[in-house]
């Protein structure tokens, strides 16, 4: 390992980002309180503050994942590893010889080659930056844009994001994506439908020029979070039979590459790019070759969230998928859309969405999609439940925590 322990996730991805959610959130407890008869003082947010302890956090769990080595008395080489051939690696000046090599490098965030993109930093930057923006430009309408541009609108800072279609979050449920982004323009992100073409510095600040003529001046900074490649630069794959398609190391079902001694796990492989996925695929690795527990990692119905404002979940098909996969006869949707409990005293009127997605021969659940307070929570249950092959008369027949938002998981008829 060239950097530190614990990966993208705990070092620039999931725990900071997650952290920095929470931090975005006490400026609106704060006016929800007031419809509960609280009363509180203007209060002053402090980037540096909020920053030193969401990397004071990060330092702890480093020396967590260190322990956990030395407990287990696992070697660590530090520095960039090196293929020389399908047994042998060199790496920090030694060469090392193994009867298995597993590959698991992760991803590196993706940068446009346009001019000027130097003067924008990406997602892996935000976490140390001096000072909070005042004007923040984010490119990208995937999850991490997305998060991004929702921590800082709350936190203060005015942000523009630019999204080459018509929608962000592409690749989830359709409802999901219009509910979410027309939250996010609700609570004032100003959101453009355009193509980044070049960035210059300016006296006034950061210059961003688009392909249809339009300009936005920002910050000193602009976030590129255009999504994530594989990091196979410099590893020696030449020197084997791995093959690399579309930028990835392919694999089989086992994690096997075309080199029958080396494997990979993870967002190297591009398949489904999270942290509890490539955790998964590392276990299923570890026990089928040195746990005598033969098991084959199962990507279907998995699990996953974006921690925006508010909040998405979701598990199984979308609702496009199901029906090209099926056809429309075959599939039945349930939706609930409702103002919480939680929002009715402070007279706000935010939203939670529920969708069930059902297929109707067999009634089983092929997807359960969530936009809303704590979704990742609730989806996290009901994705055991999707996992199982549910149907939607299982749902039917249990009952409903209340008051609660969950329980509409189980009351929409």
């Amino acid at each position: 390992e060239f950097d530190r322990l614990g990966g993208t996730c705990v070092n620039r991805g999931c725990v900071p980002k997650k952290l920095m959610v929470y931090a975005s959130h006490f400026a609106s407890h704060v006016q929800e309180a007031a419809g509960y008869g609280w009363t509180f003082e203007p209060g002053k947010f402090d980037w540096s503050r909020m920053l030193t302890a969401v990397n004071d956090e990060v330092t702890r769990l480093n020396a967590i994942y260190q322990r956990m080595i030395d407990n287990a008395e696992v070697t660590l080489f530090k520095g960039h590893a090196r293929i020389m051939d399908p047994h042998t690696i060199e790496v920090a000046g030694q060469t090392i010889t193994a009867e298995k090599i597993l590959i698991a490098v992760g991803g590196k965030p993706s940068k446009p080659n346009i001019p000027g993109i130097e003067l924008a930093i990406t997602s892996d930057e935000i976490f140390h930056l001096a000072q909070q923006p005042k004007r923040m430009v984010i490119f990208g309408g995937g999850y991490i844009g997305c998060e991004f541009a929702c921590v800082l609108n709350a936190l203060g800072t005015e942000v523009t994001q630019i999204i080459r279609r018509d929608k962000i979050l592409r690749g989830f449920d359709e409802d999901i994506r219009t509910e979410v982004q027309d939250a996010m323009l609700r609570h004032g992100i100003r959101i453009i439908n355009d193509e980044l073409v070049s960035l210059e510095k300016t006296n006034e600040g950061l210059q961003v020029n688009l392909k249809n003529n339009n300009l936005v001046l920002t910050d000193v900074v602009g976030l590129s979070a255009l999504g994530r490649i594989p990091r196979l630069e410099n590893l020696g794959l030449e020197n084997t039979r791995v093959e690399v398609k579309n930028g990835a190391i392919v694999v089989d079902a086992h994690s096997q590459t075309a080199e029958s001694n080396i494997y990979a796990v993870g967002d190297c492989t591009d398949r489904i790019n999270l942290t509890p996925v490539a955790i998964n695929e590392g276990r299923v690795f570890a026990d089928t070759h040195y746990g005598g527990k033969r098991r084959v990692m199962s990507h279907e119905n998995v699990p996953s969230a974006v921690f925006t404002t508010p909040e998405v979940a979701t598990v199984g098909m979308t609702e496009t998928e199901a029906m090209e996969k099926y056809g429309e006869v075959a599939i039945r949707v349930y939706r609930s859309r409702f103002r919480p409990m939680y929002y009715t005293l402070p007279k706000l009127e935010e939203k939670t969405l529920m969708k069930l997605i059902v297929h109707v021969q067999t009634d089983k659940v092929l997807g359960a999609h969530m936009v809303g307070d704590a979704a990742a929570e609730i989806i996290q249950g009901v994705a055991v439940a999707v996992k199982m092959g549910a149907t939607k008369a299982d749902f039917d027949a249990t009952v409903g925590i209340h008051p609660s938002s969950a329980e509409e998981f189980v009351t929409m008829r």
